[in-house]
């Protein structure tokens, strides 16, 4: 992990976004006293928000990071006047990995990304039990409540798809990363049948980098571009849960050069939906 993880370990305290955080926690106790105030059980403030009394339990000790819509009801429904609500941009940056948490930011408002994708299939395009296999197959392993939390936070990322304007979306994925099974292969046949419907969004464009090219511009390891909503273009690296933005024009014109050279050697978008439709089959 990367040296705020490391810091954790060392001092006993839990990075952001790990159960038992300190916002988690801050939350967790505010949901609770006002709870009590308010007279009511787990399960009964839990009919009222559309919440199982155990996922009120998961909050409130810390365990678990509420989406926005929860942080809303519950604010109206405890009368807490914006106590919850202030903590709402905090815990949403606190539902990814730290190495992560700036990319996030940056792709919920982009007007336009183009993504490399090497080794998974990339985040945005993942069904739910493709994203949860990946999560288990994670050295060290992850704590059940990380994985539940950073599944869902996966899956909101997705909204971006629903957006308006919508951003236009480039993805090249290599065809090992196609015909690899993570999850099995009735996981991996849903993964790849999700790839074709979002591949036929009129904002989205797959190309799939064929394995037996000889020509090869992306060697380099996998990255993203982001046309940010301000303007400005910048370049995303990630290896070994480690990260990098680049803001560097010299840098991000490299990176642009290098993904136009791989949508030029990778098929077609028509010829990248047959050819998953065609591995469907064979899944």
């Amino acid at each position: 992990m990367d040296a705020e993880s490391g810091s954790g370990a060392e001092t006993g305290e839990r990075p952001e976004g790990e159960p038992g955080s300190g916002v988690m926690m801050a939350f967790g106790r505010q949901l609770k006293l006002l709870r009590l105030r308010a007279g009511l059980d787990r399960a009964e403030f839990g009919k009222l928000v559309g919440y199982a009394a155990p996922s009120i339990a998961s909050f409130e000790q810390g365990r678990r990071i509420p989406q926005p819509a929860f942080i809303d009801k519950a604010d109206a429904v405890l009368d807490a006047g914006g106590l919850l609500m202030a903590l709402k941009e905090e815990l949403a940056r606190a539902q990814y990995p730290p190495f992560f948490r700036d990319m996030a930011r940056l792709e919920a408002r982009a007007a336009a990304m183009s993504v490399y994708a090497v080794s998974a299939v990339s985040g945005l395009l993942q069904t739910e039990e493709y994203a949860r296999a990946v999560f288990q197959m994670q050295r060290p392993l992850l704590h059940d409540d990380v994985i539940a939390q950073r599944l869902e936070a996966r899956l909101v990322r997705q909204d971006i798809f629903d957006r308006s304007p919508a951003p236009l979306m480039s993805f090249v994925i290599e065809e090992a990363v196609l015909r690899r099974p993570i999850g099995g292969r009735k996981v991996m046949r849903d993964a790849l049948e999700q790839i074709v419907l979002t591949g036929q969004l009129r904002n989205v464009e797959i190309q799939v980098m064929p394995t037996n090219r000889e020509d090869h511009a992306g060697l380099g390891g996998p990255f993203t571009l982001i046309d940010t909503d301000k303007g400005q273009r910048v370049a995303y690296t990630e290896v070994q849960d480690d990260s990098r933005l680049y803001t560097d024009p010299t840098k991000v014109r490299e990176l642009e050069a290098r993904y136009g050279i791989l949508r030029s050697q990778a098929l077609t978008p028509s010829e990248s939906l047959a050819l998953i439709v065609q591995l469907m089959g064979e899944a």
